[in-house]
């Protein structure tokens, strides 16, 4: 949430984010650091971004205790896909292109977690030849 006054972050907003270790943002980003749940870290420029989609979770169907969230964001040469509770404040980042990171947090963290991310895996489009 934006303080029209000053266009920083309220402190409410600026401390869930800073204190969470699922995801980050700040001003002017370029580019999206995705962390996948082996370590692997990937640069995706915001330039390539095309869309995202956030729903439940379709592993709900066959696992009652499955994260109930899943967000996709496709970007020209991949596709993210992010799964836990709490999306919409990531989906919000991606849209003001202000979402520094997002990497999975240990599930014991969940319940304390306003937004939490149990899952993460990134899909590179195939290079047509």
């Amino acid at each position: 949430m934006k303080n029209n006054d000053t266009n920083e972050s309220s402190p409410m907003e600026s401390a869930s984010n800073r204190d969470n270790p699922c995801f980050g943002t700040a001003p002017d980003i370029a580019t999206l650091n995705v962390v996948t749940e082996q370590g692997e870290s990937f640069q995706l420029p915001y330039a390539q971004f095309l869309y995202s989609e956030l729903a439940a979770n379709p592993a709900l169907e066959e696992d009652a205790q499955a994260p109930p969230q899943r967000l996709v964001v496709r970007f020209a040469m991949a596709e993210v896909v992010v799964v836990g509770s709490g999306l919409k404040s990531i989906e919000g980042g991606i849209q003001k292109h202000t979402l520094k990171f997002v990497q999975p947090a240990d599930g014991r963290y969940a319940a304390a977690l306003k937004t939490h991310v149990a899952l993460v895996s990134i899909t590179f489009a195939k290079e047509a030849v």
